[in-house]
């Protein structure tokens, strides 16, 4: 009981357990029938049990009942394991799925296993009462295909490991200067040109090193469709990323009129291989506003999601200074600057969004020039953007770089594989605060939540991605769902005791985790520069 991760609200301990056996049975009352579903999947290909549907209550008794709970919080389960069997309650299907999260943890390492090691073991759930809910309501990963691709099988996998940590939303940075992974129709260069590069720089961009072949994948609108729905049966909302108007090359390389063709010849240009901040930015004419309307049109109809990420950060200003086409914008507009010229390019969109019953979502840059109304913020810079935006009523999830970002090192040793960044350890981002202590009661309310970023850059393989996100991840996920207490008073010592249980769990699951001990040997890149930056990162 004490080994579950996240840490759950209440947990009170009884005298003696539950035995799931042939005859038990799986009951899911009115509302719970998909939790159900993927429960007694994950279950019966983990335990060889049949674990047969029931239809009453009593066909639960010793075995598992999922319904829908009155006076719980829409994310809040009451799990309780007795002489009757095991019941999940939840405010919602949300709160019943997250219930049965924790009782695979109750049920050993094994459960994660697509089949039985051995059919013959007995498993158990000890009598216990736990009563849980999410501190916050964004419980976020964002993850970078554009950088390095990783198959749609690849992102599913994904979706079962944060679905396994009571994570619940999935930032899909789908486009970027190195590759654009989402099927357009109108515009089918996106993907016929903008998908792939003809090679790859290997490690930090001053490496002299380079993976001499082409590398590139997109995900169909198909592909799309099946990932929101799987994620949807998680209760995870997928919210995509379309960056403007800087990381934009792969998009100006399949259609050169959406770059500044006064200033350079577009052209010539073609999917970045290399990492770093681009020159090459969006026009900011009628046409590319039109173009990129109908991508949106496209991914309106592809996600859900409330909100809708254009990304916004590190777009140069260079190129609009010296185009005749951007300056007489400017005049036009009646603005101050080429900062004024990006704050009503992201308003564009805010504004399109907003019609359509939809919110803009950016990196914190947009706060510069002004920001859009209803736009809110990933503050990622540090926490002064997210604390600024709440403090002017708009809405921030709070991912600052200097805390968790996993693809920064997590280690100072030599064996650490391309050294990206600051060190931050498992203990660095159990100790994480996402809401700014010096916000009022009235402007924490504004913090939605927090999200940790996974940038892609030095991660060819999906096995670099799993040793950068975890067990780092792992923590992350318990500072987001748990109320804790303040960071210095954190017990990390009793979270490393859950770890040395939830490491079996991962092992069961494939995840190539860094160990606590360091990296494997075939874990290192020996000779692969990184970027290491010395010291402690600034706190704000």
């Amino acid at each position: 009981m004490t080994e579950l991760i996240p840490a759950p609200r209440s947990a009170v301990a009884g005298s003696g357990e539950v035995r799931l056996t042939r005859h038990s049975r799986l009951c899911s009352d009115t509302g719970t029938e998909n939790v159900g579903q993927w429960l007694g999947a994950a279950l019966r290909q983990a335990t060889g049990l049949p674990l047969r549907e029931g239809h009453e209550p009593a066909d639960a008794e010793g075995g598992i009942r999922l319904r829908l709970g009155p006076g719980l919080g829409r994310e809040e389960y009451r799990l309780v394991s007795d002489g009757n069997g095991v019941l999940i309650e939840g405010g919602s299907a949300a709160g019943v799925f997250w219930g049965a999260q924790t009782l695979r943890q109750l049920l050993g390492p094994e459960a994660y296993r697509r089949a039985p090691l051995d059919r013959d073991r007995a498993w158990t759930v000890p009598y216990l009462t736990i009563e849980d809910a999410p501190r916050l309501r964004w419980r976020g990963l964002m993850l970078d295909v554009a950088r390095h691709f990783m198959s749609k099988e690849g992102v599913l996998r994904y979706l079962d490991l944060m679905a396994a940590h009571k994570l619940n939303v999935f930032h899909f940075h789908l486009t970027d200067d190195q590759g654009w992974r989402i099927e357009i129709k109108r515009h089918p260069r996106l993907t016929g040109t903008g998908s792939w590069r003809a090679r790859t720089k290997t490690g930090h961009r001053a490496s002299p090193l380079w993976e001499d072949k082409p590398h590139g994948g997109y995900y169909t609108q198909d592909d799309i469709r099946e990932i929101v729905a799987y994620a949807a049966e998680r209760h995870i909302t997928v919210v995509p990323e379309i960056d403007v108007p800087g990381h934009s090359q792969a998009a100006i390389a399949a259609y050169p009129e959406l770059g500044n063709t006064d200033v350079i010849d577009t052209t010539a240009l073609s999917v970045w291989d290399t990492w770093g901040i681009n020159p090459n930015v969006l026009a900011p004419t009628d046409s590319t506003l039109r173009f990129y309307e109908g991508v949106f049109e496209e991914v309106l109809g592809l996600f859900p999601s409330e909100f809708v990420h254009v990304g916004g950060d590190e777009c140069p200003k260079d190129q609009w200074r010296r185009s005749g086409t951007a300056q007489a914008r400017i005049r036009e507009l009646g603005l101050v600057d080429e900062d004024g010229l990006q704050s009503w390019f992201i308003g564009h969109f805010d504004t399109w969004l907003a019609e359509r019953g939809r919110r803009l979502i950016g990196w914190d840059e947009i706060l510069e020039g002004g920001q859009a109304e209803g736009a809110a913020v990933s503050s990622w810079r540090g926490y002064a953007g997210g604390i600024a935006a709440a403090r002017a009523g708009h809405d921030v999830v709070m991912c600052p770089e200097q805390q968790v970002y996993l693809d920064h090192r997590q280690d100072p040793g030599p064996e650490e594989p391309v050294p990206i960044g600051w060190v931050r350890t498992l203990e660095d981002v159990y100790r994480f605060e996402p809401v700014p202590p010096e916000l009022t009661p009235e402007e924490a309310r504004h913090v939605l939540g927090t999200q940790a970023n996974l940038w892609t850059e030095v991660m060819e393989d999906p096995a670099r991605v799993d040793y950068q996100a975890f067990p780092r991840l792992v923590a992350f996920a318990e500072v987001a769902w748990s109320t804790l207490p303040p960071s210095a008073e954190r017990d990390f010592a009793g979270f490393e005791r859950r770890m040395a249980a939830h490491y079996r769990r991962l092992d069961a699951l494939g995840v190539a985790y860094r160990p606590p001990t360091g990296p494997l040997p075939w874990q290192q890149r020996p000779g692969v520069l990184g970027r290491p930056i010395d010291g402690l990162p600034p706190t704000r």
